[in-house]
């Protein structure tokens, strides 16, 4: 039955925030609401002259709206691009097949490549709302995957959004698993392969479980968000990037599962395989290196467990048609000495400006990187990898190829500084024994890292190291008082974060 124009709800722009799902508001007495028998989180589509739009349907029973208002997130307001005044028709979302498969899969049933397609398409266009993905994240996990299906997962995602081309022969990339704290390579492994003419397209995420993302730590510095247009042209002048992948519709789908992801706190193999792969495809790469950091408190805790999924990642690499090689590399303890956006573009520029004490687990990781992908490439012969790319670093071009990038990139900037701080010192003279990466990481999110890009914490000394009496350990950085305090509380709560030995 057709609405009468008098009671559809006229639109308002709420201002709040609902992430990539779309919310509409009604107020529990509307006409339309009671006329359609709409409940509070129903689907239903929103139209407004010939713009349409699925949204979550929250109902109101406050003041926070006038009568006969309906208000929309800023998702949904943006999505339609409603203009002030105008009138919003409201119905019953259609049926999602689609999640027909879903269940099926949380039963346990393996899904073809036509399922895939249909799941991943529903969520691009918007159709499932964050707890369908929640279902899909979880159906998924624990070895819920077939290696098939990831092979089906990842051509799914990559089908839904824009691929990049590139003019030359071999395109390389490479990506870390995460889970250990201040790791950040890419950037100074980019611009040692562009420096050496190499094209390398690096695209990457913001953090998901961790402190920073190679996005959030180049944010720091520069911009990361472009058009598609805009990253080919950047790529084409420099032979690189070091781009937020979720700006250019790079496999869009991963970017939505990401934000699930984050708030169940859990990155399963089977989509992470999919989620690495889809993305470095897209790109257009052909070659792609994959650090696996190994550790009692890594993300992957096991050698066993780690070459159980380098050896999915090759495979399933060689099925979509390019070459993946994986290095297990040591993640018992942090990388670098700062942990969060801006500490780690300090290390970052430290290493690359052949600073007297840039630190060197971060630079020694970066160049092992940097030759292995050299010689993936085939530019120099095996074993010759890691001499050019120390030679690239110590003579400057790596360091000149990374502000090249910047500047392409919109300008370079440098990392700011937090404006609270707190040392903690040591009490006793003693070694360094064992670094947790899993609590330290937590330590340092605590402090406001990522959200906040000068939180985090500075890392004075590593496993090994030997600090005397009032010594500083590590230092919390952060942008205000309260964050500080609430930071630092959690380090007084684990004192198995860092394990002392005394020494006599």
């Amino acid at each position: 039955m057709k609405q009468p124009e008098t009671t559809l709800p006229l639109a308002y722009r709420l201002g709040i925030d609902t992430g990539h799902e779309p919310v509409i508001f009604l107020r529990s007495e509307s006409p339309v609401a009671r006329s359609e028998g709409f409940e509070s989180m129903s689907r239903i589509t929103v139209e407004v002259n010939d713009r349409k739009l699925l949204a979550t349907l929250m109902i109101v029973y406050s003041e926070l709206l006038e009568p006969g208002h309906a208000g929309l997130s800023e998702k949904a307001w943006r999505e339609l691009k409603v203009k002030p005044g105008e009138r919003l028709k409201l119905s019953h979302a259609p049926q999602i097949e689609s999640l027909a498969f879903i269940r099926a899969k949380a039963f346990g049933h393996k899904l073809n490549r036509k399922q895939y397609n249909c799941v991943i398409r529903d969520i691009v266009d918007g159709l499932y709302m964050n707890v369908h993905l929640a279902s899909f994240i979880t159906a998924c996990a624990n070895g819920g995957l077939e290696p098939d299906e990831i092979v089906y997962l990842t051509e799914a995602m990559v089908n839904t959004g824009q691929r990049l081309e590139w003019d030359a022969d071999i395109v390389v990339d490479k990506h870390c698993i995460g889970g250990l704290p201040g790791n950040r390579t890419s950037p100074i492994v980019v611009s040692i392969l562009a420096a050496n003419g190499l094209t390398i397209p690096k695209t990457s995420s913001r953090a998901i479980t961790s402190p920073a993302g190679t996005a959030d730590v180049m944010e720091t510095m520069t911009n990361v968000d472009f058009t598609f247009e805009d990253l080919k042209s950047i790529v084409k002048e420099t032979g690189g990037c070091l781009a937020w992948g979720g700006s250019v519709s790079l496999s869009p789908s991963d970017d939505i599962l990401i934000t699930v992801e984050k708030a169940l706190d859990i990155d399963f193999e089977g989509q992470l395989i999919a989620s690495i792969l889809s993305k470095k495809i897209a790109a257009g790469s052909d070659r792609v290196l994959i650090d696996i950091p190994v550790g009692k408190t890594a993300k992957m805790r096991s050698k066993a467990a780690a070459e159980a999924l380098s050896e999915q990642l090759v495979n399933t690499g060689k099925k979509l048609g390019i070459i993946v090689k994986v290095v297990l590399t040591d993640g018992s303890q942090p990388i670098g000495n700062g942990v969060g956006p801006a500490l780690e573009a300090q290390d970052v520029l430290s290493v690359l400006r052949n600073e007297p004490h840039a630190p060197q687990d971060l630079k020694e990781r970066a160049l092992s990187l940097a030759g292995n992908l050299l010689e993936l490439a085939e530019h120099v012969p095996v074993g010759r990898g890691y001499k050019l790319a120390l030679d690239t670093l110590k003579s400057g071009q790596a360091c000149k190829k990374f502000m090249q990038i910047c500047m392409s990139q919109g300008g370079f900037c440098e990392p700011r500084t937090s404006s609270c701080t707190y040392a903690i010192n040591t009490k006793t003279k003693a070694v360094i024994s064992e670094i947790d990466n899993r609590q330290l990481a937590r330590l340092a999110k605590l402090a406001g890292a990522p959200a906040d890009k000068t939180a985090g914490i500075y890392l004075h000394a590593k496993v090994g190291d030997t600090v005397d009496v009032d010594q500083p350990l590590l230092t919390i950085h952060a942008d205000s008082p309260g964050e500080l305090e609430y930071a630092l509380n959690y380090y007084l709560e684990h004192s198995d974060m860092i394990l002392l030995k005394d020494v006599q």
